[in-house]
């Protein structure tokens, strides 16, 4: 299971890369792997749109389930990544790079405190799955 150091992550399974103050939003490789191969990608947000934390922006479906992708921070959303509505393959190969979501204009980055650093996140998805 791939937990890059740099990032923070959501209990939820969302990762955020901050650069300056864009919080830059995916779903961690761990989220992938539980859903296996997805199948269908929809985004519930549009560029310029105020969002608050834990407001669902996308919905992806599996052949094993369908799930929710939350914000785990608020503010503006300054980019989505509109290539995934046609190529959400991307969301299984590369969860930290090609399959980034969404870009969000923080408005409150005290947020990030409340989410996990790598070592936590990894003992979160090492509970869930045993």
């Amino acid at each position: 299971m791939n937990i890059p150091a740099e990032l923070k992550y959501a209990t939820s399974d969302e990762w955020v890369r901050v650069e300056g103050n864009i919080a830059i939003v995916g779903v961690s490789d761990f989220a992938q792997s539980q859903l296996s191969d997805i199948v269908y990608f929809e985004f519930k947000v549009d560029p310029e749109e105020t969002i608050k934390k834990n407001t669902v922006f996308a919905t992806m479906e599996s052949v094993k389930a369908a799930a929710d992708v939350n914000a785990p921070v608020s503010g503006k959303v300054v980019a989505i990544n509109e290539a995934l509505t046609d190529d959400f393959e991307k969301i299984n190969t590369d969860p930290y790079g090609a399959a980034w979501m969404i870009k969000i204009e923080m408005s409150n980055p005290s947020e990030l405190d409340a989410l996990l650093d790598a070592a936590a996140y990894e003992k979160s998805c090492h509970e869930r799955s045993h």
